[in-house]
């Protein structure tokens, strides 16, 4: 199958993994492919650009798809086989879905020492998370525990996104929290379902402008 077949197939595998998931924050929709599209060419098609190419993809999908893996081997014209290798080797990237909040409980010595257990747990039994589940099915929330953020001082710290940090967290704090999170998926949810049924039309209108 040459290069340019291939593509096309990756591109329709894509299109139709977004229908299955339409209902869960990782769906791919042809919005999303144009993004995908601008990721590559903002970058340039060398194997060079390979690992910004999908740090970008993944602070767009919040994960890396086998599709999208596959996708980004068409385009730098590579095995796909390396661009599985890379996105498996560092601990940056994550080939399995993350949800839309991605909390992460510090394991350091410190935090431990200060109840981090604790905090985990809790945060864990908020969301209904069961033994060896990191992530909701709504593809809402992932919890983690990591090593050392280098905020000691303030043990135990909790952060979401990598951008909020909170620390000397209690588990009544963290259940808080949790709370508060649930409440912006559910606004930010019902605002991205309007957003998409305001689109739905125009897509539409594309597809039968294009027949």
């Amino acid at each position: 199958m040459s290069l340019g077949g291939l593509a096309r197939r990756v591109t329709e595998r894509l299109v139709e993994y977004g229908r299955s998931r339409r209902n869960m924050n990782a769906a791919f929709d042809v919005r999303r492919l144009d993004k995908l599209n601008q990721i590559i060419a903002a970058h340039g098609r060398d194997l060079s650009s390979l690992i910004p190419i999908l740090q970008d993809v993944q602070a767009e999908y919040r994960y890396l798809p086998e599709e999208v893996l596959a996708y980004v081997a068409t385009a730098l014209d590579i095995p796909v086989s390396v661009v599985y290798g890379v996105a498996t080797f560092y601990a940056q990237f994550s080939t399995e879905p993350k949800g839309r909040y991605v909390i992460k409980v510090c394991n350091g010595t410190a935090c431990h020492v200060r109840g981090s257990d604790l905090v985990h747990s809790a945060i864990r039994r908020a969301l209904g998370l069961g033994a060896g589940q990191k992530t909701t099915p709504d593809l809402a929330f992932t919890v983690e525990r990591v090593n050392c953020v280098g905020a000691c001082s303030m043990a135990p710290v909790v952060t979401v996104n990598d951008q909020e940090v909170f620390g000397e967290m209690t588990q009544a704090e963290a259940v808080r929290l949790v709370e508060r999170l649930r409440r912006e998926a559910e606004e930010n949810g019902a605002e991205e379902a309007e957003q998409a049924g305001r689109a739905a039309p125009e897509a539409v209108g594309e597809g039968r402008a294009s027949a």
